[in-house]
């Protein structure tokens, strides 16, 4: 039987619909694929390449910034360009390279584990510079000093009205006018105090019971700025001994310690005690020149940097001022450039040292001036005592322990050291 007309007719229709159908299915997979692809792809120019699909211009430019044998930088500021690229080059958001340097160089400080090291963007550079150089300004009776990139009470002048007030050696800043810091740096306590004679300022300490706590009692008080005027070195004669009581070793102090010896033993003193306690340190080259005035030749520091071999600071060669018997009197907040001179002298057995162990802040911090603006803050170097003994974090350990008395009116540690130092007189 020949086929039916309208069955053939039918059958064509069908066919014509579903090729129709499987064109638009096929059509809309291939769609999703390329729009799949075009994710997955859209870093693989190399591969799209290899497809002879063309490039543009800046696929091509990213392309050939591409080592072909997949080595790569390992500096963080050729990690870092290599995002800025790909942000600069594909992002559709702009980056805001000021915000980003500041926050990336903050985190790099943070990540070279050193407690000093710190990032300072021009605004807080500028500012510190011109508080810091170009006024002065009255004080609250109180020297700080920086201990682990935080700034602690070194010392606190007698009769000022901080020391009424109960601030103490050791204690740190928690708040300054209302003002919240975790940790407050030198910086950061030197603008805020920059303040006029006459003026206010609130301030919340923390009394910790170590300068490494994190915790302690908390107490505010309400000072006003002044200017407070102390002898940075100050004598007594007490029998035979002479005591010089060196509060920070400044750019004089040389010659102030020079002045003091000659002074007692024209008096009659026939050994000395040099107080060092509370000494936050200062100027290492006038560290070495007071070594150089009780010790003729030998090494008085030596000072390690990333170069491999430490170099050494000597002392001067020239006649000591003085052959009396000697002991160095430290504490618990004795630090950097103190440290440095309590051990030259202890290891290069020209005095013995009384007292407590010190601070252990044996670092050199540095400086510089970004060419962007701004600064940067690091540790450059550690100090190590003539023997070779590092002093950061560890400090100088006295051959006669004593502890601090908790009446301020006892000095102990001052009549053993005075004791001491009477005993290493050689009978007449």
């Amino acid at each position: 039987m020949a086929p039916n007309p309208q069955a053939r007719a039918g059958r064509r229709a069908e066919q014509a619909t579903n090729h129709l159908l499987f064109r638009v299915f096929t059509t809309i997979i291939l769609v999703a694929v390329a729009f799949c692809a075009g994710f997955v792809l859209r870093s693989q120019t190399e591969l799209v390449a290899s497809w002879g699909v063309p490039l543009s211009e800046a696929e091509k430019q990213a392309l050939s910034q591409i080592s072909p044998t997949n080595t790569y930088d390992e500096s963080v500021s050729a990690r870092v360009g290599e995002v800025e690229r790909i942000l600069s080059t594909y992002s559709m958001d702009h980056v805001d390279i000021t915000k980003a340097t500041y926050s990336t160089l903050d985190d790099l400080m943070k990540a070279t584990g050193d407690p000093y090291a710190t990032y300072y963007n021009p605004d807080l550079y500028n500012n510190y510079i011109k508080e810091t150089s170009e006024r002065s300004y009255a004080g609250i009776g109180v020297v700080f000093a920086d201990y682990n990139g935080r700034a602690y009470v070194a010392d606190v002048f007698e009769g000022s009205e901080a020391e009424a007030k109960g601030v103490q050696q050791g204690d740190f800043i928690d708040a300054i006018d209302g003002e919240n810091t975790a940790s407050w740096s030198m910086t950061e306590v030197v603008n805020a105090l920059a303040k006029d004679e006459g003026a206010v300022v609130s301030i919340t300490w923390m009394h910790p019971s170590s300068v490494d706590a994190q915790t302690g009692e908390q107490f505010t008080t309400s000072l006003v700025c002044k200017v407070y005027e102390e002898a940075n070195l100050s004598t007594e004669l007490a029998g035979n001994v002479g005591v010089i009581k060196m509060r920070q070793i400044t750019n004089n102090a040389a010659d102030l310690v020079r002045q003091a010896v000659e002074s007692l033993t024209s008096q009659g003193a026939t050994a000395f005690v040099l107080d060092l306690r509370d000494n936050s340190g200062g100027y290492l080259t006038q560290a070495v020149d007071i070594a150089s005035l009780f010790i003729e030749t030998g090494v008085v520091v030596e000072i390690q940097t990333n170069e491999g071999t430490p170099t050494t600071k000597s002392a001067a060669g020239k006649k000591a001022i003085t052959d009396a018997p000697m002991v160095v009197l430290v504490n618990k907040y004795t630090a950097a450039a103190a440290e440095v001179l309590a051990a030259a002298l202890l290891d290069n057995q020209r005095a013995e040292v009384v007292g407590e162990t010190t601070l252990g802040k044996g670092s050199v911090q540095v400086v510089r001036e970004l060419d962007f603006g701004g600064a940067v803050r690091y540790t450059a170097a550690y100090y190590l005592s003539p023997l070779g003994q590092p002093i950061d974090g560890v400090g100088v350990v006295p051959q006669v322990g004593v502890a601090a008395d908790d009446d301020p009116g006892t000095d102990s540690q001052l009549s053993l050291a005075i004791d001491t130092a009477r005993a290493l007189v050689p009978a007449a």
